[in-house]
């Protein structure tokens, strides 16, 4: 049996590695809850309220997926619910909705700035709207601004 070496240099220590991967989970928690706050804001607005099967329909997810990611929410504070009745924003839940929702648009925007066709901007910034920093945001904005300055 060949002895224990040193970590190999590629390696990376279990403490870095750990850390890594709770700011990866927290970031995926985030997406998520930033995905349900813009849907259940985007349900009110269209349909009055926010319901369970209504909610997972558009998610494309089991009600039981919806029923326990709410009840995050709610314990986040983004929500509120009460049993068999619609699922309400919290002012927190309003902002985390709009913030996200606007971080989608300028994504969107940007991508058919830049050229690429709708339905695949729109398709595209469901991931990138949760990954781009607010300086790359700006820079987005000050893309879009000069591209419609700039259009016949």
């Amino acid at each position: 049996m060949p002895a224990k070496t040193n970590q190999s240099s590629s390696m990376e220590k279990p403490s870095l590695q750990a850390e890594r991967m709770r700011r990866t989970r927290k970031a995926h928690s985030k997406e998520i809850a930033e995905d349900y706050v813009e849907a259940i804001a985007d349900l009110i607005e269209t349909e009055g309220e926010a319901r369970v099967t209504e909610l997972a329909r558009r998610l494309g997810v089991t009600h039981v997926t919806v029923n326990r990611t709410v009840a995050r929410l709610q314990e986040s504070g983004f929500v509120t619910t009460q049993p068999y009745r619609s699922i309400f924003l919290t002012n927190e839940g309003h902002s985390l909705a709009k913030e996200a929702k606007m971080r989608h648009q300028t994504v969107v925007e940007f991508l058919k700035c830049a050229g690429v066709p709708e339905a695949a901007a729109k398709r595209d910034a469901e991931g990138i709207e949760h990954h781009v920093s607010p300086d790359t945001l700006k820079a987005f904005k000050r893309f879009i601004r000069r591209s419609k300055t700039q259009s016949p």
